[in-house]
Order: C-alpha cells, then sequence, then structure tokens
C-alpha cells in the first residue's frame, strides 16, 4: 500500500475544530432564521424535534448538543432564509435548470407554493392546492393503479407513511417501494432469511457492554457522527474495534469530541480502530470466512489440547441449524484464495480473528458497503455465519447492528410502505377500513424502474427525495421518465427529480419537520423509528417558511380525498386535525408494536418496538437462525480482467444522501470539486496517468450499453490495488439497471465494473 502522504487526505481528525468550522460555513451558506440556535438546542432531545438526518438512535440522557455536524447542517439547511418562489420559476425554464448543478438547485432555497408543470412554456407555474389535488385525483383515477408507482423517501413520520400507504392500497396497489429498496434492502431480506428479523437486534445498551466492535463499509465520521460517542466511550472502557472498509474513514480512525473542552483545548483524540483493514472492494466475503477459518482451527486445538470451546457449541446445538455443512465448506478453502479475493494477508485476519475469540460479547456493524453489491446478502449471511458462532445475537451487549441512513428508513417500512403484501398486516386493515387491499405483490424500486423503462407505468408520486437523480441508469432513466402521464413531488426544496416531468407534473411543497406544524386541534407531532427499533416522538417549534405550506399528513390526505370514494372508515380530515388518531390507528393495525402508543410517544430514548431474534426467537422456517454454505468468495457479479477496475461510490461530508451542502469532503483532504476519480498512486502510475489529469469512465459490464462520465480529475488516494472511487450520486449513470443484489434487488454500487478512458 502507497504512503498517505503521496495522496490526498485529511492530517486532523472526525470531529474537533474541523467539525465546528464545517457547521459555521453552511450557516454562512444558508443564512438561517434566527431560531436556528434554539432549534439544535432541541434536537434529538425529549419533547425536541428530531434530526432529518442519519437514524442513529437518541439516548435517555442526551448530551447538551445531541447533534453532529452533518446534523447540524440539515438543521441549517432546512431553516434557511432564502426561498424558492414562483418569481424564480417565471425567470427559469425547466429545461434551464436541468443544467444547474445539484447543490446550486437547493440552495434556492425552501419552496413556497404549490405548482404546475406547463409544457408548452416549459416553465412552473403557481396554482391552488385545490386545483393541484382536484387535477392529480381525476388523472390518477383515468389510470390503472397497477399503472402507478408511490415512491417514499426515508424522512417522512410514521404517521405520514401509514397513511401514504393506506392510500396506495385502497386505491389498489403495493407499489410502494422505499429509499430502503436502495440501501438497506440486503438487510430486509438477508437477515431475516437468516436469523428471521428483518432489521438489527441491538439496542444502545448493548455499546455499555460490549467487549469487540467489528465495522463493514460504514462511513460514520460522516453518515452517522453521534455514533462516535458511544464509540469512544466503549473504546475508553477497553473495547477494541476492528474496521473492514476499503477506505480508512478519518471516523473509524480517530475522534475528537467536540463537546468535550479538554479535547478541544489540548488536541486530546481517541482512537477507534485498534485494527483497520483494507479489504479490496467486494471482498468481505473471503475476509469474514477467513476469520472464521481461523476461530475453527482455534477452536479445534483449544479442545484437544485444554478440552475448552472457543465456539457456543450449546447456542450452536440450540439455536441454529447448518453449523456443520457450513464448517466444512470453510475448512475446505485455502488461504491463498482468502488472500486473493479479500487482498489481506493471512496474518491480519488472523489477527482480527483473535480479537473475535477473546471477546465475550461483539457487535458487528455495517453500511452499504456490505448491502450494495451483487452478492450482498451472501456477505450478509457470512457475516452472520461469524457472530452465531459465538452466540453473539440474542444477549445482552452482542447483536447485529446495521446502521441505517434516513431518520425514518427503517420506520415507515414498520407501518407498511412495502411492496410484499406478506409483510403487511392486510387481514387487520381490510377488518379496520372495510376494503379489500390487492395481495398482488407491487413494485420495489427497481422493478418499478423497469417498468418506466418499458411504458408499463404511467404515474409516480414521489413522497420527498431525490428518486430521479438516486437510482443507476440515469440518463435512460430520465428519457423514459418524460414519457409517463402523471409525476408528482412533494419536497421542501427544489432538486432535479423536480425537472424530469411527466406530461402532467405538479411540485407540492411541505412544511420541514422542525417547523410548526398546526392543524384544528392544535400544533401536531409526528413520531420516527432510529435504525435501534426505537421510537420517538417530534414536536416542531419554528415558523414555516410559507404561509402556503402544507404538512406531509395534509398533503397525503388531501390526495387520497381526491382520488377516493369515501370510506365512513377512513376520517382523513379526522387524521389531518389530530395526528394522534392517527397513531390509534396504527396501534389498532400493529398491536404488538405500537401498545399505547399514544401514551408513550416521549418516552426518554424512545420506546423500543421489540425483535423476536434479540429473545432468541428465530422466525426462519427452521424456527432457527442459520449457518449458510458460501456459495462464492467475492461479492462481484463480474470477473476482474486487464484494464477493468472496481469502482467505488461516496458520499462525501458535505453531503447527505443525494443533498449536496457544499464541497468541502474535509474527512478526506478533498476540497472544491466532486469531479474527481481516486485511485491508488501505484495504480496511477501503472495506468500511465498523473495526478490532475482529466479522464472519463466508461461501464465495462459487458451488455452493450454506452455509459459514460466524464471530466474527472485523477486523485491519489489511499484505496486497495484495483479500486476506484468517486462521489454519488455524479457517477450512478455508470451502474446498470440490472445490477443489483440478488436477492433485494439493492443496487450494486459499491463495486461497479468500469474502465478509464483517456
Amino acid at each position: 500500500m502507497a504512503d498517505e502522504e503521496d495522496t490526498v487526505h485529511y492530517k486532523g481528525t472526525a470531529g474537533g475544530w474541523g467539525s465546528v468550522k464545517g457547521m459555521a460555513r453552511i450557516a454562512g451558506m444558508e443564512r438561517p432564521t434566527p431560531a436556528v440556535l434554539r432549534t439544535l438546542e432541541r434536537q434529538n432531545k425529549v419533547k425536541g424535534f428530531m434530526c432529518v438526518s442519519c437514524a442513529w438512535t437518541k439516548p435517555k440522557q442526551p448530551h447538551m448538543f445531541e447533534f453532529c455536524e452533518n446534523g447540524a447542517k440539515a438543521t441549517l439547511w432546512e431553516l434557511t432564509t432564502r426561498r424558492c418562489t414562483p418569481a424564480f420559476f417565471a425567470e427559469h425554464t425547466v429545461s434551464e435548470l436541468r443544467d444547474w448543478r445539484d447543490h446550486d438547485l437547493e440552495q434556492q432555497g425552501r419552496l413556497t407554493h404549490p405548482m404546475r408543470y406547463d409544457r408548452a412554456s416549459d416553465s412552473y407555474l403557481p396554482c391552488s392546492w385545490e386545483e393541484a389535488f382536484e387535477a392529480i385525483g381525476a388523472e390518477l383515477k383515468a389510470l390503472a393503479p397497477a399503472s402507478t408507482v408511490f415512491y417514499a423517501s426515508g424522512r417522512a413520520s410514521l404517521e405520514t407513511a401509514y397513511l401514504y400507504a393506506l392510500f396506495a392500497r385502497m386505491y389498489g396497489h403495493n407499489n410502494l417501494p422505499d429509499s430502503s429498496n436502495m440501501c438497506h434492502e440486503t438487510t430486509s431480506v438477508g437477515l431475516k432469511k437468516v436469523i428471521g428479523s428483518p432489521v438489527g437486534t441491538c439496542v444502545l445498551s448493548d455499546f455499555e457492554l460490549c467487549d469487540a466492535i467489528f465495522f463493514f463499509g460504514q462511513n460514520t465520521g460522516s453518515n452517522s457522527p453521534r455514533l462516535l460517542h458511544p464509540l469512544q466511550e466503549a473504546v475508553g472502557r477497553g473495547c477494541k474495534i476492528v474496521t473492514f472498509n476499503p477506505v480508512r474513514e478519518k471516523g473509524l480512525e480517530e475522534f475528537k469530541n467536540p463537546q468535550n473542552p479538554a479535547e478541544m483545548l489540548t488536541g486530546k483524540k481517541t482512537l477507534i480502530s485498534q485494527l483497520y483493514l483494507q479489504v479490496k472492494a467486494g471482498g468481505d466475503i473471503a475476509a469474514i470466512l477467513g476469520m472464521i477459518k481461523h476461530v475453527l482451527a482455534v477452536e479445534a486445538q483449544r479442545w484437544a489440547e485444554q478440552k475448552q470451546h472457543v465456539i457456543d457449541v450449546d447456542f450452536i446445538e440450540q439455536h441454529t441449524t447448518g453449523f456443520e455443512a457450513m464448517r466444512m465448506k470453510v475448512e475446505a478453502i485455502g488461504w491463498d484464495e482468502i488472500e486473493r479475493e479479500s487482498a489481506l494477508s493471512r496474518g491480519d485476519i488472523e489477527q482480527a480473528a483473535d480479537i473475535y475469540i477473546s471477546a465475550h460479547r461483539t457487535i458487528a456493524m455495517y453500511g452499504m458497503g456490505l448491502t450494495q453489491h451483487f452478492h450482498g446478502s451472501d456477505t450478509l449471511a457470512m457475516l452472520t455465519n461469524l457472530m452465531l458462532l459465538k452466540g453473539n445475537v440474542g444477549r445482552d451487549g452482542t447483536g447485529i447492528s446495521p446502521v441505517r441512513g434516513h431518520s425514518n428508513v427503517q420506520g415507515q417500512r414498520t407501518v407498511g410502505i412495502s411492496e410484499k403484501p406478506e409483510l403487511v398486516p392486510l387481514d387487520r386493515l381490510a377488518e379496520q377500513f372495510q376494503f379489500e387491499p390487492p395481495r398482488e405483490k407491487g413494485m420495489n424500486t427497481v422493478e418499478s424502474c423497469e417498468k418506466i423503462l418499458s411504458g408499463e407505468v404511467r404515474a409516480f408520486i414521489g413522497l420527498g427525495g431525490n428518486f430521479v437523480r438516486a437510482i443507476p441508469e440515469r440518463e435512460r432513466m430520465e428519457a423514459a421518465w418524460q414519457r409517463m402521464r402523471l409525476t408528482v413531488q412533494i419536497a421542501t426544496k427544489l432538486n432535479r427529480s423536480h425537472l424530469i416531468n411527466g406530461e402532467i407534473a405538479y411540485l407540492l411543497p411541505c412544511l420541514g419537520r422542525s417547523e410548526e406544524d398546526m392543524q384544528e386541534s392544535g400544533p401536531q407531532t409526528v413520531t420516527m423509528e432510529d435504525s435501534l427499533s426505537c421510537i420517538h416522538g417530534s414536536f416542531g417549534k419554528n415558523k414555516p417558511a410559507s404561509a402556503d405550506l402544507k404538512s406531509e399528513v395534509a398533503i397525503v390526505a388531501g390526495l387520497a380525498k381526491a382520488t377516493l370514494a369515501p370510506n365512513p372508515k377512513v376520517p382523513w380530515d379526522e387524521w389531518v386535525a389530530d395526528y394522534a388518531k392517527i397513531r390509534d390507528a396504527i396501534q389498532w393495525t400493529y398491536p404488538d408494536e405500537f401498545a399505547d402508543f399514544n401514551q408513550r410517544v416521549f418516552t426518554p430514548g424512545g420506546f423500543y418496538r421489540g425483535n423476536p431474534a434479540r429473545e432468541r426467537i428465530w422466525k426462519t422456517e427452521s424456527k432457527k437462525a442459520l449457518f449458510t454454505v458460501p456459495k462464492m468468495l467475492n461479492a462481484l457479479g463480474f470477473e476482474d480482467k486487464n484494464d477493468r477496475w472496481r469502482l467505488i461510490t461516496l458520499r462525501s461530508n458535505d453531503q447527505f444522501n443525494t443533498t449536496i451542502y457544499g464541497y468541502s469532503d474535509r474527512l478526506r483532504g478533498i476540497e472544491e470539486t466532486r469531479d474527481v476519480l481516486l485511485m491508488n498512486p501505484e495504480d496511477v502510475a501503472a495506468a500511465g496517468l498523473t495526478e490532475g489529469q482529466i479522464v472519463a469512465l466508461a461501464s465495462d459490464a459487458g451488455d452493450g450499453v454506452d455509459r459514460r462520465v466524464d471530466g474527472l480529475a485523477v486523485t491519489p488516494f489511499l484505496l486497495p490495488r484495483g479500486c476506484v472511487a468517486g462521489y454519488y450520486p455524479e457517477l450512478n449513470p455508470l451502474i446498470p439497471l440490472w445490477y443489483h443484489d440478488q436477492l433485494s434487488k439493492t443496487p450494486a454500487a459499491k463495486a461497479v465494473p468500469v474502465r478509464i478512458i483517456v
């Protein structure tokens, strides 16, 4: 591996003064309202408002400032004083705006009025809410329900998500893709298959008891910085952290706590990872298998010499199936194959395995570096194999903990946003609301895109998000998108998805979560679920950005009323007037998870909705946790060959999903640009390239489709040989729509086959 000094890098730590300066810089750009300081003080606290950024949990006893750099940026972004009014749209055609950068579009500020796209003038024109609802409802009535898609991003509240899913099913379809399809659907499908649970098994107290934490493919420093607090505390009491990631991420290397005056003034920092292994993109299966191989070898040796077990034989016998088949396969694979596929040495893998062996309680954490692969589900199954070996699921201080992105992406699935009818209590909904829910499987994100391309999908409603920008195959999708009859976008700020329109299109502006949601019964509370399955109430107090905004609940109800026949069992107006009545309905539909919902909304630390796997109740076909036999040693959907590279797509430190706050990726040492191609300096030299040279990337998927992104500056960076990296969503056009995890259909954005074009 090349030396860090030969590459772009950040010399500081995660957190520290860099974090403070990063927040101040975005504050200067957004010019937020004076309420921002009061809002930040309430952020992620009981009876405060819940951050719209990551889904990391909120502690019972919050810090004085219970927000991180990116959480503050999200709040500053929402509380901007900039306004995107009808006057702005009168000055710019939609075609003109398509040439603007993502950051510049959102910098126009908060949307203020409902807008209708006028194809003749290629511009947005203001309209009334009544006109928008009536026109959209008329179009939906004229279409076959199966030809429509209701997409949900991960930021909508539980109340909104529940009504949105009900609207879709009463309309007649289960076409409810969501942002989870693009990131952690592999978790929902893969974990459910092997332990019977579609979500992680940890709670916050587990991080106070664990002896080791293993990270795979997750960038804590930029994507979930509040997680650094429990990690720092864990390291302080002797917990050992091991990280597997192709990219060296500062947040999992070292951290300086901005809320600790001593650390800020003295320069003291915490080394987070005791061992940091740069596994090759897609090579996690081999790395984890190597750890298992070493654990099994030590088990055999200790039993032979000392009659002591390393693995938890009682747990394996009582709670699992498939162990012997897995063991035989692992023992048959040689170390040369493991080292080749992982790009790690046997010694490094065994060192990591020794930490696992010595730990009584272990937590495994992972991000999209595991889930966004062609064989991501197989990688997750291999990680589960490792955890089951020592009974590290279903006891305190242990567990599998995916790190989710959007603040309620997990929760909206909990209350019905799913294309899979078997995951939703349709019989209870039928009884509750006196209608017959559709039983046919709906479309997920990839399937929706495929049917938009084929012309079978005629309408798309987007509840938040930036769908067109986030999906693969951008050029093909944008062309097909404009052949749809109807597109509707519910949003707070302008983004590229609002500029790619069907024949009829509406842009509907909604309240932000930090803003007061005043309805007939008074100010309203909404709720969301964090990545540890805890439910939190959120209460906005700020003055809305415009008097013409409606809440997401009110918008969904308005669309439903304009589309559906009246049903006395479905009181849309009453729900809009009082969200507590929506929570009563959720409780009736999901009595086990949401008992006494309204009484528990503001439980400190949230209320836990439960997880059978945590109780060692395995809701699998065998009623046991499943060891699986590895079918491959890497997660790729292609073979390596000369001039083919594995492309990793990344988010920057100034970014949340497709939202670009600015052009500083401080924690990687990259400033003022996103048009970069990160490469190992040895690969730069071997390829005959030079630092700063402008190149293009082209798809090397072998399917004959021309996919290309130009204008990338070659930038030396510490990566495994054979891997290159660049920013999401700019490089999404290189990802084939068919290139996705085989079980979940999550796009495989973390190892895309590409060529470098000079």
